[in-house]
């Protein structure tokens, strides 16, 4: 385990170190799907109290990256394929309403701005796979708030830490999903203002993601 020790940090900040640290350690894959999160073992890793880590962990479980399983213990959250795939269906119609909205928007050309800078962010790096899930996701982000539609944004955000998961399950295998060539069709549509175009590459990009994570790596 490599989580930096907080103990020196001012105590008004240890909280939100204590809840960075142990997220980044679970999208990073120091701890994977199913692994056991103990309060005590995360404490002495970290150099701080117990609460500490149980008010890191509540929130965790309130972003989806962490499960209550059996006798109340907490792990790493995962996804069924059914979950997963259902996961990706509510994704493709909030983004497909993103595209919409954008593309009916006075602030199109401005959108795809935004967006263009989203995609150079997409790494070819397949030695970094933390630095792709970051850029994969925030283009995804970018797209729900290019649409303007703050509601829109909150349902999106409130599914991140399952999106986490589902990517976690399968691991760095998975990363030609995130590839910048996946993603340039959503925004080469959006700037046509092409609009049946730019829903089918939504679709057709979430099905295929759906079906890519609900592979077991080894049938990859």
């Amino acid at each position: 385990m490599s989580i930096e020790p907080l103990a020196s940090l001012d105590r008004s900040t240890l909280r939100e170190r204590a809840l960075e640290s142990v997220r980044s350690a679970i999208i990073s894959g120091q701890y994977r799907p199913g692994d056991h999160l103990g309060e005590v073992e995360l404490a002495n890793f970290l150099g701080v109290s117990r609460g500490t880590v149980r008010e890191a962990l509540r929130h965790l479980q309130q972003e989806g990256l962490v499960t209550a399983g059996n006798r109340g213990m907490l792990r790493v959250n995962s996804l069924t394929p059914t979950e997963v795939r259902e996961l990706f269906r509510v994704r493709a119609a909030l983004e497909g309403m993103a595209v919409r909205e954008i593309i009916a928007s006075p602030r199109r050309e401005a959108a795809v701005g935004a967006l263009r800078a989203a995609l150079e962010q997409l790494s070819d790096d397949a030695e970094n796979f933390p630095a792709r899930i970051e850029a994969d996701l925030a283009f995804h982000l970018q797209l729900c708030r290019q649409s303007g539609n703050s509601m829109l944004v909150d349902v999106w955000q409130h599914l991140e830490g399952r999106m986490r998961v589902a990517i976690l399950n399968g691991a760095a295998w998975q990363a030609p999903m995130m590839a910048r060539d996946r993603h340039a069709p959503i925004v080469d549509a959006i700037e046509r203002a092409d609009v049946t175009a730019a829903l089918n590459v939504v679709d057709e990009h979430m099905a295929s993601a759906a079906e890519r994570f609900t592979q077991a790596p080894e049938s990859a």
